[in-house]
């Protein structure tokens, strides 16, 4: 598709993406950082844009940005389109940006259209959605809703070392209120939260597809400190029988949970299980020592709670038959959880006649990563999320999203939009 065939806000969301590129440059990436100078950039250049449009902004105790339409009839509950702003270190400029800026070029297709909706619709743009900047599961949207921990407050960012309360504070927010739970919007005012995203697998570029429905996100469990522990030993002089390798202890650990993962894809249950970070001490380590410690990270995922429950069971066995085996133990250190969130059967209905009605391809595919959608979902509001196809992955500088599929997915949430008080059933 030629620029020229873009819509009106599909060309807004190309010209904003291109402007956030350019001002949160890192090389060979861009660098949001969660409460810092390029997600505040974002947020600024998000709000004069809407505020241009005529819609009015406000923001919570969070930092959280609302950015309202107002629609006929403001008493009825809102529809909410949004995402998050920041990025990993040196990530790509799409993941997060995309979906706001989606909401924001269906605002300004429905003003240059002079269409007004039955009800309010807000954009929103969260705040530290990123888990590398803080280790927390969706820390603006889950402030948005006063769900925040007020533990949560104390978690420090992985750069500054420095709190969320205090980088909240830095930027003139109130994490006092948001210790208290007092939450930005009131979840039973929202009648539908949709987030829009690029998908971060290969599933939509294997298909031919633009966009996609998501069906569910997954849930998870991450340990980011586990150790296995053996005893150094002399290469040459400590025999086989007399060994405590950790290398080898952790070695069947691994071959022990791809076999699990065999087995649940035999079953036709989905996971995923990544040791991520595998390291040893280099003061200690040498070519002619058996090594005594080695750290790593795991981190598991599914959309199904029971698959999660089983792999972890597996994992605890494991651990214990591994230590006797090899003459090793296991320390798994901070356990860090976040839960699977299903997607609303009736947004998605809605979707998928939106995609009819404008011939847009969109299957259903499931998000392996987590959303700010999950925050939403959990809370018991209605939550849809559309896929934007993507390549090369994401959390890389990599990311290879084509505007044209943004504009299908723009098209498609302004269809959704304008059917939403038309079509029978609740979502």
């Amino acid at each position: 598709m030629s620029n020229a065939a873009l819509t009106e806000g599909g060309r807004l969301a190309g010209q904003l993406l291109e402007r956030l590129a350019q001002a949160t440059a890192d090389p060979p990436g861009v660098t949001r950082a969660a409460y810092g100078p390029g997600e505040r950039f974002a947020h600024d250049l998000i709000r004069d844009e809407a505020e241009q449009l005529g819609a009015t902004a406000r923001v919570d105790a969070a930092g959280n940005l609302y950015l309202t339409l107002k629609g006929r009839d403001s008493d009825l509950p809102a529809i909410l389109i949004g995402s998050h702003l920041d990025s990993v270190p040196h990530g790509g400029n799409f993941d997060g940006a995309a979906g706001v800026l989606a909401g924001l070029a269906v605002m300004a297709e429905l003003v240059g259209r002079g269409i007004q909706l039955p009800r309010d619709l807000i954009v929103l743009a969260t705040r530290a959605e990123e888990a590398v900047w803080f280790p927390l599961s969706y820390p603006g949207s889950q402030a948005a809703l006063g769900l925040l921990e007020p533990a949560a407050l104390e978690a420090r960012r992985s750069d500054s070392g420095r709190t969320l309360a205090d980088h909240m504070l830095v930027e003139g927010f109130d994490p006092d209120a948001v210790r208290r739970g007092v939450a930005g919007i009131d979840g039973e005012r929202i009648a539908a939260f949709v987030e829009v995203h690029i998908e971060q697998g290969p599933r939509l570029v294997a298909a031919g597809a633009p966009v996609g429905i998501v069906t569910g996100i997954a849930g998870g469990f991450r340990y980011v400190d586990a150790k296995c522990l053996g005893a150094y030993a002399h290469s040459g002089a400590e025999p086989r029988f007399a060994r405590h390798d950790s290398v080898l202890g952790f070695a069947d650990l691994v071959a022990g949970l791809e076999a699990e993962w065999d087995a649940l894809e035999r079953d036709g249950r989905e996971a995923t299980i990544t040791f991520g970070r595998v390291e040893s001490d280099p003061s200690q380590h040498g070519g002619s020592r058996v090594l005594g410690e080695l750290r790593f990270t795991l981190d598991v995922r599914s959309a199904e709670a029971p698959v999660l429950e089983r792999i972890e069971a597996r994992l605890h066995a494991l651990f214990s038959e591994l230590g006797r085996k090899r003459g090793v133990s296991f320390e798994p250190g901070p356990r860090f959880t976040w839960e699977p969130a299903t997607m609303s059967p009736a947004l998605i209905a809605r979707l998928d006649r939106a995609a009819g009605a404008l011939r847009i391809e969109a299957p259903h595919v499931p998000s392996g990563a987590g959303h700010d959608a999950a925050s939403f979902a959990g809370a018991g509001i209605a939550t849809a999320m559309i896929f934007v196809r993507n390549e090369n992955g994401s959390h890389n500088p990599h990311e290879a999203m084509e505007v044209a599929d943004l504009d299908q997915a723009i098209r498609l949430l302004l269809q959704f939009l304008t059917d939403f008080d038309n079509l029978p059933g609740q979502p």
